[in-house]
């Protein structure tokens, strides 16, 4: 099963991006997980889809098409969802063939506070039905105080959570046999 990973967050030092790579260590086996790049992806302009897709915009259309699944794994900024991957799902959703129609989706998210991106994952939620994505329902994996959960070379030290996450993988896997 090929899975394409997505991280809500460009900084370097990103929690989520560290939990996104844990999750690629901790895919049960037959799961591979790739991740995309969104660095690249330009604001969100009609008149620019309408004239052309720019470049970036096709190649992640083409990843996520490709992609047996797709996990994302955001930050939450100002109680929703970051803008880089706002946007970058706006573009996902737009004509020709949106890549999120009928995809098997997981979400997860890390964050400093004690909610942990709960508020994040129900927006994503909402943005997901919209797309007509099947998005996993259980477990929730809302990494709080996350600063602690990882060590300084960026790898993910909390047994519970790397727990949680091999659960959440497995839950796409199931998922994604269900659907189809």
């Amino acid at each position: 099963m090929k899975v394409l990973g997505i991280s809500g967050s460009l900084r370097k030092g990103s929690f989520n991006s560290m939990a996104l790579r844990a999750a690629q260590k901790l895919a049960p086996a037959g799961m591979e997980i790739s991740i995309a790049d969104i660095s690249q992806i330009p604001m969100y302009n009609d008149d620019v889809r309408a004239a052309a897709e720019p470049a970036a915009v096709t190649a992640l259309k083409a990843q996520v098409r490709a992609a047996d699944a797709v996990l994302i794994v955001t930050p939450e900024y100002n109680f929703s969802i970051p803008g880089v991957l706002k946007n970058t799902l706006d573009w996902l959703s737009r004509p020709p063939e949106p890549p999120f129609d009928g995809k098997t989706v997981a979400i997860m998210g890390a964050s400093p506070g004690p909610v942990g991106t709960a508020r994040v994952q129900y927006h994503m939620r909402q943005v997901m039905v919209f797309m007509n994505a099947f998005v996993v329902n259980k477990p929730e994996i809302f990494i709080s105080n996350c600063a602690g959960k990882f060590n300084e070379q960026g790898e993910l030290t909390d047994e519970t959570t790397a727990k949680f996450i091999g659960e959440l993988l497995v839950s796409l896997q199931k998922l994604k046999t269900r659907v189809g």
